[in-house]
């Protein structure tokens, strides 16, 4: 038999492995997080109440069709519970739907600067990642047209953008689905949809609701703050749903978790004061880093709840995020997205805040 051992499928061992946010420094030390766009006021009171009482069935499956949550899904946004799935995440149901309509020889699009899921969910199913030019770090509708071939099958966008933070309208989300043939599907991810402004709504979830080929995702793991609990999902036409079920994981979202989420989704005044929050902080920071400009700082204008802060002056992005690290903040520094150049920043608490900024202009000037 030889020294043979098993070997996975090639595309597999092509896949660059997704790095999450860093919760301390290379040492291992504690450092104040701001790599993972988190909620910094945590979560809703009454969510953590349901999660402490769902602990009294441990010992039971969860309801695998994640029945009630869905129905409180469809009541709070006007869907069909029935073409609602939930996930481990709205990671799972971005996994979900690759597997389910895509596979070798297939062409999956996104944007360049985008979720670093979607290469990962494009290449693991043997499916052929094919990235858009940018339009100064945001989405460029007309780029994406142009990659279209006969052998597309699936089109990530995550509006806003991680991590960018930029967001196309809906009148250009309409213009990109106008122009797809109808046997290709677009995936409308809006985990960070919650921090829009009312005026600032792309349509995805009327277009979801009349589209046969579009799904729209999302997450209870940041403006809710739920992230451990790992709960999202997807809307979409009654046939890609259920193409998607039949794949599904039959216990994918825990009791605690579907309770969460449940209490979560019903706490309108949490959700709302981290609106606010992030509204008025994120402004701040955005003033704040704006004036370093002359150290040659420049703030892509976001519409979630962080910042990506390009350095083209003498420091570069590498030194600061190593420098930070040792002022006691860890951010993402994110090298392996093509963002060499750039941290993304979670807008934290007021203090944390207020400590990021005074370091990092700390750091700056002792670099001049």
């Amino acid at each position: 038999m030889g020294n043979q051992t098993p070997q996975p499928k090639d595309w597999i061992l092509d896949i660059a492995a997704y790095i999450p946010g860093k919760a301390g420094s290379d040492d291992g030390k504690r450092l104040i997080k701001l790599s993972a766009n988190e909620n910094p006021l945590g979560c809703s009171p009454a969510a953590t109440d349901a999660m402490i009482a769902a602990a009294a069935s441990v010992d039971r499956y969860p309801e695998g069709g994640s029945t009630v949550l869905r129905e409180a899904i469809g009541a709070k946004y006007g869907l069909n519970p029935a073409q609602i799935i939930c996930g481990t995440g709205s990671d799972d149901v971005l996994q979900l739907v690759a597997n389910a309509f895509t596979g070798p020889g297939d062409e999956i699009i996104y944007v360049r600067y985008g979720f670093a899921v979607y290469e990962i969910a494009a290449k693991r199913y043997g499916g052929t990642p094919v990235v858009a030019d940018d339009r100064d770090y945001g989405t460029d509708v007309d780029a994406i047209l142009a990659k279209l071939t006969d052998k597309t099958k699936l089109i990530y966008l995550a509006n806003p953008n991680n991590p960018t933070g930029t967001l196309i309208g809906a009148q250009e989300v309409k213009r990109l689905h106008d122009a797809l043939p109808g046997h290709v599907l677009l995936v409308l991810d809006g985990a960070y949809a919650e921090y829009l402004e009312e005026d600032e709504d792309d349509g995805a979830l009327a277009l979801a609701q009349t589209a046969s080929n579009v799904l729209i995702t999302r997450t209870f793991s940041k403006i809710h703050g739920l992230a451990a609990e790992r709960i999202g999902w997807g809307y979409a036409s009654a046939a890609i749903i259920d193409a998607m079920n039949r794949i599904r994981q039959p216990f994918n979202v825990t009791t605690a978790g579907q309770e969460a989420a449940l209490a979560a989704l019903a706490d309108d005044s949490f959700v709302a004061s981290s609106r606010d929050h992030n509204r008025k902080w994120r402004q701040w920071m955005t003033g704040e880093l704006e004036a370093l400009n002359n150290h040659g700082l420049r703030v892509i204008p976001s519409h979630t709840n962080f910042l990506l802060v390009l350095f083209e002056g003498a420091l570069t992005a590498e030194a600061a995020n190593q420098a930070l690290m040792k002022q006691g903040y860890v951010v993402r520094w994110l090298p392996g997205q093509g963002l060499v150049n750039g941290l993304r920043i979670t807008v934290g608490t007021q203090e944390e805040n207020h400590g990021f900024v005074a370091a990092l202009r700390e750091i700056l000037d002792g670099a001049a």
